[in-house]
């Protein structure tokens, strides 16, 4: 069977809010890593059979295909063409598995998957907001309303209704918090993120650089503790998710090159990881976000593995009740999961977030010399993709 073949994986640091990717229009920081990608390689552009790129707000700079515009701002000739993906958290993470798809079957050889989101420039929850705007009412249909007992479909209910499910303390959450924090801090102080960071010029608000480098994520306290993270106030009266025990509202992109055997042959490089499985699954839109767990669960059964023969897992930290459910109910090891920090720290910058965390994973893995990689993320919606992949 023709296989997909991971050959270059690349991410932005992560921005702040306001911080300093706050002055890169989405569109050319999206551009930027697709021209490392080809840079990384020594490729011939013209080769991209296609961009896919996700991205979920997709209005104002973000809108209009925002794949096809990084197209047009990047060196890839106009040849190349692009599409929109918007699985929510998981959109690059569908890119991924749309672009392996495309050279699995044979019908591409060189796909791009990314994946960019500017929650700056395009705070998030913007389409539903100009749809309220326009006239349109309540974004939610009725039918789905009726049909699941719910008038509003939130995350962060959802993210309590998991600590509650799971019996996650605000201790407990607060502690997982910190750990992203130190996990974060330990990898950037020795250098671990270096292979995988594009640094990009430091912008203003009109566009010039300032001639600083970015190149450390912007979310990572490097003096975090406990005392700090439990005093920050609550969501939701009698909760216990903070915004320092959710994951930080980033600026970013990311994406992966993905061939297959000829793909390998045109470019003449060597892979890093083989993508071994791949799958999405819908679950309980009401807690939405305990979706992972049995996606885990089906795509392992599917895999013929055991949570067990995995080294290394990337469990998006969108809020720390998500991961600390998934490895209470798969009885997993916490040293495998986001053992270089997650979303709480680096930042969950929606639509790249799928790619970027695969950038992590695949590095790695090379860099420990470890061999199988698991990733997946809670989803809008109630869904969650996971991907396997073979370090090679």
């Amino acid at each position: 069977m023709t296989q997909a073949y991971i050959v270059a994986a690349v991410r932005t640091a992560g921005g702040r809010r306001g911080g300093r990717l706050s002055g890169w229009h989405p569109v050319e920081l999206a551009a930027r890593v697709i021209d490392a990608l080809v840079d990384r390689t020594g490729m011939d552009p013209a080769l991209v059979d296609d961009v896919l790129m996700g991205c979920v707000s997709q209005v104002g700079e973000q809108s209009t295909n925002v794949a096809r515009n990084a197209v047009l701002a990047s060196r890839l000739p106009q040849s190349v063409p692009g599409t929109s993906i918007d699985r929510q958290c998981g959109s690059s993470q569908q890119a991924l598995h749309f672009a392996a798809q495309a050279v699995m079957s044979g019908t591409m050889d060189v796909v791009i998957a990314a994946g960019v989101e500017s929650m700056t420039r395009v705070p998030m929850g913007s389409p539903s907001t100009l749809a309220q705007k326009a006239g349109m009412g309540h974004y939610q249909s009725p039918e789905i309303c009726r049909r699941h007992g719910e008038a509003v479909f939130s995350q962060f209910t959802g993210a309590e209704m998991v600590a509650r499910k799971y019996g996650l303390s605000k201790d407990t959450l607060d502690r997982y918090a910190l750990q992203s924090h130190q996990r974060a801090a330990a990898a950037t102080q020795a250098g671990l993120f270096r292979d995988e960071i594009v640094p990009l010029p430091v912008r203003d608000a009109d566009g010039r650089d300032t001639g600083q480098l970015h190149e450390v994520d912007e979310g990572i306290r490097f003096d975090a503790s406990l005392e700090a993270i439990a005093q920050v106030k609550l969501l939701q009266e009698g909760g216990v998710i903070t915004a320092a025990n959710a994951s930080q509202i980033c600026d970013g992109a990311s994406g992966v090159l993905v061939v297959n055997e000829q793909g390998l042959r045109k470019l003449g490089v060597d892979p890093l990881a083989r993508i071994h499985h791949m799958s999405v699954l819908g679950h309980d839109p009401v807690i939405m976000l305990e979706a992972p767990i049995p996606a885990t669960q089906r795509a392992l059964h599917k895999a013929g593995m055991r949570l067990q023969d995995i080294d290394l897992y990337e469990v998006n930290e969108a809020f720390a009740s998500v991961p600390l459910a998934w490895l209470q109910a798969l009885d997993a090891d916490p040293e495998r999961m986001n053992a270089r920090g997650g979303a709480i720290a680096l930042g969950h910058p929606l639509g790249a977030s799928g790619t970027k965390l695969m950038t992590t994973l695949v590095h790695a893995l090379r860099q420990t010399g470890k061999r199988w990689g698991l990733q997946t993320m809670c989803e809008g919606g109630g869904m969650a993709n996971v991907t396997i992949v073979e370090r090679l």
